[in-house]
């Protein structure tokens, strides 16, 4: 690694997370997003690194503003065009269970309207054949009204185009010919799955998000390369691998959710390093807080993922978002109820302790009022924290309720803390997990705030912050490789599969791979292709992914016995029904070389001594406990400390209570066993 720069940005919703390995040393930063310039926000970001754009030979790059688009309704104006007779399966969706028994219930708004929708005559069938080829004077009326009307991206979804792509690919350039300057998004090419419903949500997404997101990587990729940049640029995708900036301009329904992404990537290559298999994360930035789990040293997939219930058909991370940042602002409700969240001072105008405007009182101010945070340690060595004004943000409720400011504080804290052990319970408790078998992983700018508390609470008994916690997920970008997800839709009881099928299908796959990962520049040692069937039971609605066997004779008895394992341990139960396959599915990556956390020297001698002592509010009972102060880049491996005690450090802040005890582990990692939250 030496001789050459990696550069890592995670734009967050307050700060822009950067990661710099160069000559095989890591360097955190963070600098302020830019929400209404983000193309500015991330050259500040790349204006830090030591080596310069020209000096970086690896950028990877998170970004949140598609899904931003999105959560604004700000995309670009949509027109879905699908088979003559399904012009509504859009609009239709699928019957919600939900309306069974909720009378308050409502459909989330769809991101177009009937009168945005058109239908094409033409039908193949669900083997590919065709039935009634596509009609090109009909293709071109549609495309003629489309180019009327001013739409700026459409979506393609034919009926059964998963099996034959034909006529989607004719209706692109149909579309070429009549309206050239819409942005076309064919839903064959994003997603080879049956499901018609969720393969055209998929499809509207992406069209939706394409122009917006093209413009601004089109623009980034321009300011980088005027900058000197000549090296490979690589964003982040949902299911947690990475993928290249001209594959991410063309399909940015990948990028929706990949922001938290790069944190759960990096927690499992830390599960790895650390040998610690099983870990909770969680991510808590200054807009909102990701939890998600590492099993076995791999982070969990899921087959599909859905933004406001609106389906992406693409794999996904297995991520659980709440509004709980350290922006997150709190607010008195209508029966006169302390809340906080989910709406976020963001990054402007931001917490009223960062003095750039901000009058209403977050999270990120009642730490400060408390003690958790200090006015000592510059946040990324620039931003000095203003006790006097989060006081004044937090006086007019802390007036109201007839509560002292600092006991106000401790409630908001407290709200968070307790919201924040909901997402856990959620993708823990709630799914048969027991906390106590995870160790917790606790990282962005406010996760050691509230690390220990949420441990005690769930019974977890150790919490670990890695190194740079609060520019983590930039960290876990430099670890992700490039990846390409495909599938075919494959229909058949598992007993009567015919194996050459099989071999055929996932050969068809396989140099479609091959030819991506080649004009990507990836040479054949350093690709990977790992190969998985969707199994479900006769009559189910739903399957459960299983490696795929070498193909023999005991093909089929291998699939049915893990996935009778599988099964049970998803569900709990199996059964003696028929077993049948729906999808065969290639994950395809192109490895890139991967940092090594650096060891850290160890102490020779003594041990760590504090840089004073600050008072934190603990309780009404408890209004002043002196916690020791730490610095963190001056710890070393082997150190150990006992609570009460606050480590500060460039990013972030790490709490620790007393009777929790931290141990400085070899790569820099803080290693904190918990006191339960019955004991303390």
């Amino acid at each position: 690694m030496n001789g050459t720069s990696r550069l890592a940005i995670d734009v967050g919703g307050t700060f822009t997370d950067v990661v710099e390995l160069r000559a095989g040393r890591l360097r955190f930063d963070k600098v302020p997003t830019t929400p209404y310039a983000p193309t500015e926000g991330v050259l500040n970001a790349v204006d830090v690194a030591e080596a310069g754009a020209a000096g970086v030979t690896m950028f990877t790059h998170g970004t949140t503003l598609g899904l931003n688009a999105l959560l604004t309704r700000s995309g670009a104006r949509t027109a879905v065009v699908g088979t003559a007779g399904f012009r509504d399966v859009y609009l239709l969706g699928r019957t919600d269970r939900r309306t069974n028994y909720d009378i308050t219930y409502r459909k989330p708004a769809p991101l177009l309207e009937r009168y945005d929708t058109f239908e094409v005559v033409e039908r193949s069938l669900y083997d590919g054949s065709v039935h009634v080829p596509l009609d090109l004077d009909d293709a071109r009326r549609v495309a003629g009204t489309i180019a009327e009307r001013g739409y700026e991206a459409v979506a393609v979804a034919f009926l059964h185009a998963y099996a034959n792509p034909a006529h989607e690919l004719a209706m692109r350039d149909v579309l070429a010919e009549v309206a050239p300057g819409v942005a076309v998004s064919l839903s064959h090419e994003l997603s080879r799955e049956y499901r018609e419903y969720e393969r055209t949500s998929t499809a509207v997404l992406d069209a939706y998000v394409k122009p917006v997101v093209r413009s601004y990587l089109h623009e980034l990729e321009g300011s980088l390369t005027r900058d000197g940049f000549r090296g490979r640029f690589l964003m982040t995708r949902s299911g947690g691998g990475a993928m290249t900036v001209g594959r991410a301009r063309e399909q940015p329904v990948s990028l929706i959710l990949s922001g938290p992404a790069g944190g759960v990537i990096g927690a499992a290559a830390l599960a790895r390093m650390l040998g610690e298999p099983n870990l909770i994360t969680i991510d808590m930035g200054g807009t909102s807080l990701d939890a998600s789990l590492v099993l076995d040293g791999e982070p969990v997939l899921h087959q599909g993922a859905e933004f406001e219930e609106l389906p992406i058909n693409t794999p996904s991370l297995y991520i659980h978002t709440i509004g709980a940042g350290g922006g997150s602002l709190a607010r008195l409700d209508e029966a006169g109820a302390l809340q906080v969240g989910p709406q976020s001072a963001g990054a402007v105008p931001g917490p009223a302790a960062y003095g750039r405007g901000g009058t209403e009182p977050t999270f990120t101010d009642a730490a400060l009022a408390i003690g958790y945070l200090g006015t000592e340690t510059p946040l990324g060595g620039r931003l000095v924290l203003d006790a006097e004004r989060a006081d004044q943000a937090l006086a007019p409720i802390a007036e109201r309720l007839g509560m002292t400011v600092p006991t106000l504080a401790g409630g908001i804290v407290r709200i968070s803390t307790t919201k924040i052990m909901g997402a856990v319970r959620a993708i823990t408790v709630e799914v048969g997990r027991d906390p106590k078998d995870f160790a917790l992983l606790a990282f962005g700018g406010g996760g050691g705030l509230v690390a220990v508390d949420v441990a005690a609470e769930l019974g977890v008994p150790t919490v670990v912050v890695p190194p740079g916690q609060g520019a983590f997920s930039a960290f876990g970008m430099l670890m992700a490789d490039v990846q390409h997800d495909l599938a075919r839709t494959l229909v058949a009881p598992l007993a009567g599969l015919d194996p050459a099928q099989v071999e055929a299908v996932y050969a068809e796959m396989a140099e479609e791979a091959d030819k991506a990962l080649d004009a990507e520049g990836f040479a054949a040692p350093d690709r990977r292709s790992v190969r998985s069937l969707d199994v479900r039971y006769a009559g189910q609605e739903h399957s459960v992914t299983v490696p795929c066997p070498a193909p023999g004779a005991a093909f089929g008895a291998t699939v049915a016995e893990v996935f009778a394992r599988l099964h049970e341990r998803q569900y709990g139960h199996t059964m003696t029904d028929p077993v049948e396959v729906t999808m065969l599915r290639l994950r395809a990556t192109g490895a890139v070389e991967k940092p090594e956390l650096p060891l850290l020297p160890r102490r020779e001698s003594g041990g760590p001594e504090p840089d004073g002592s600050r008072p934190v509010y603990r309780s009404a009972q408890e209004p002043a406990v002196p916690y020791s102060l730490y610095t963190r880049e001056a710890l070393l491996a082997g150190d150990e400390i006992a609570g009460p005690a606050v480590i500060a450090e460039h990013t972030a802040t790490t709490v620790i209570h007393t009777g929790d005890h931290l141990r400085v582990g070899a790569h820099g990692e803080l290693v904190v066993t918990v006191l339960g939250g019955t004991a303390r």
